[in-house]
């Protein structure tokens, strides 16, 4: 009943196709490697600790695959866990099917998405810098985190060695104020004032989910 509630959300926007389904993670491995979809949608049910392992070994079977968590709950440190373990997107089930859509759209673009169930303020971490100023390099950074990349990757993308990597996320946590990468990463766009140039428009073809 729940693929086919999904198959039915998808159809009805027109911009994306469920191309099949898993029942259990050897299934979903081998779909995954088969059908290669551009999002893997993983339920919760299954438990985090085989959830978190299914997502580290998904890029092994579709490097091209964005995972995303479709949870009933889930604690801030978990969903840190989950980011750094490759999730690209975590989205409650108790939200509305308008904000389930836009955490696809967002990580259809490459990019992450988080999001409470109600649009929460900044949990004070702007206030001490108001409008804090980055320089052009902090904000390249601060959009390849939004992209979900690690510090190496930003270094290779960049031309900048993981040591100036660190020394400038330092910079920015001082302006902003954010204790973190996973607060930089749940702010990131709202910082940057405008989404990255990523995020204008959707795919031609629409996006694949598994």
């Amino acid at each position: 009943m729940v693929i086919e509630g999904l198959r039915r959300v998808f159809e009805s926007t027109g911009e994306f196709a469920l191309v099949g389904s898993a029942a259990s993670f050897p299934e979903g491995q081998a779909a995954i490697a088969e059908l290669r979809p551009q999002i893997v949608l993983m339920d919760q049910t299954a438990g985090l600790k085989s959830v978190f392992r299914f997502v580290s070994e998904a890029k092994e079977f579709s490097p091209s695959s964005y995972p995303v968590l479709w949870v009933t709950e889930m604690a801030e440190v978990d969903c840190f866990r989950a980011l750094q373990t490759g999730a690209r997107g975590i989205v409650k089930r108790s939200l509305p099917v308008a904000v389930f859509l836009e955490c696809l759209r967002t990580v259809a673009r490459g990019n992450i998405w988080l999001e409470n169930d109600e649009p929460a303020p900044l949990n004070g971490a702007f206030t001490r810098r108001q409008s804090p100023r980055l320089t052009p390099r902090e904000r390249e950074i601060v959009g390849c985190l939004c992209r979900g990349m690690r510090n190496k990757e930003i270094a290779q993308e960049l031309s900048i060695t993981a040591g100036t990597v660190k020394v400038h996320l330092m910079h920015i946590f001082e302006k902003t104020g954010v204790k973190d990468r996973f607060e930089l990463a749940m702010h990131g766009r709202q910082l940057l004032g405008s989404a990255p140039a990523d995020e204008t428009g959707g795919s031609e073809q629409g996006s694949q989910f598994l």
